[in-house]
């Protein structure tokens, strides 16, 4: 039996996989010295696209106020500056 190697990438298909299905890695880490704890350290993250982000309810609030960001530059695009913010190069009395 001769070993193949297949046409995809083994990484390409790893980060496939996270971005559509993502994953989650909790590790709980105490740091001691002669058996007296000296630093406890809780980590949980959350790894994958922001599609399934969204869908398993992450970044809600980031997403809503991100959109509500483009959307008011967006409607500030072309309009002129206030009267009272002076332009680039311009001095104030």
């Amino acid at each position: 039996m001769k070993p193949t190697k297949t046409e995809s990438h083994a990484i390409v298909d790893v980060l496939d996989v996270l971005l559509r299905d993502g994953a989650m890695i909790q590790a709980d880490v105490l740091i001691s010295v002669a058996d007296i704890p000296l630093v406890g350290i809780n980590l949980r993250a959350a790894i994958a696209g922001l599609t399934t982000m969204h869908e398993y309810g992450f970044f809600e609030h980031w997403d809503v106020e991100k959109r509500r960001q483009t959307e008011e530059r967006r409607s500030e695009f072309g309009k002129r500056p206030s009267p009272e913010i002076p332009l680039a190069g311009e001095q104030q009395e």
